[in-house]
């Protein structure tokens, strides 16, 4: 049986033609960070878009598309792919495709795309997060992970973020998702 809600989705990577669409998608994830962090735009009104680049351009990095029924639903970027430690540096879902299992299904195809160990940052104050990437971790690791505070470098005005730690297995022979 085909789930509705997520038949459409596609998950891909990023591609140089892709970039205004991600870069788009990028000021939304950033407006909607905002409430959390209060960083503002600046006088051009964008955001802060050095990951953007690196996400496209950097050594260890991995830019996805999300879309959603043709459309672009969101964004994922991945760093750490030349350590130990993938780290989900950035994820995002447009308000439109949100409630519908999406999210969840994205952030398990991205994490799967590269098994080994994962780090996961958000914010305690974003409730929708602080239920989401638990969720996540759970649904990839079971029990088998870890939530620690951490001050957020260079700005000890703010609150700590909370990471997540666990291990995506590699898919063995008739694994699916």
């Amino acid at each position: 049986m085909t789930d509705n809600t997520t038949a459409d989705l596609a998950v891909r990577s990023a591609t140089p033609e892709d970039r205004p669409a991600v870069e788009r998608l990028w000021l939304m994830f950033r407006h909607d960070l905002s409430e959390f962090r209060g960083g503002l735009p600046a006088a051009d009104g964008t955001f802060r878009s050095e990951w953007v680049t690196s996400a496209f351009t950097g050594p260890g990095w991995a830019p996805y598309l999300l879309t959603y029924d043709g459309h672009p639903a969101g964004l994922a970027f991945v760093r750490g792919l030349d350590g130990p430690v993938r780290i989900l540096n950035s994820f995002f879902v447009v308000r439109g495709a949100r409630r519908r299992g999406i999210g969840l299904r994205a952030a398990r195809e991205v994490l799967t795309r590269h098994p080994g160990r994962w780090e996961v940052a958000f914010q305690d104050d974003n409730p929708a997060a602080a239920r989401f990437w638990p969720r996540v971790a759970a649904d990839l690791a079971g029990e088998a992970w870890t939530r620690e505070p951490r001050p957020v470098p260079g700005r000890p005005d703010l609150p700590p973020d909370v990471w997540i730690s666990f291990t995506v297995p590699a898919a063995g022979p008739g694994a699916g998702l």
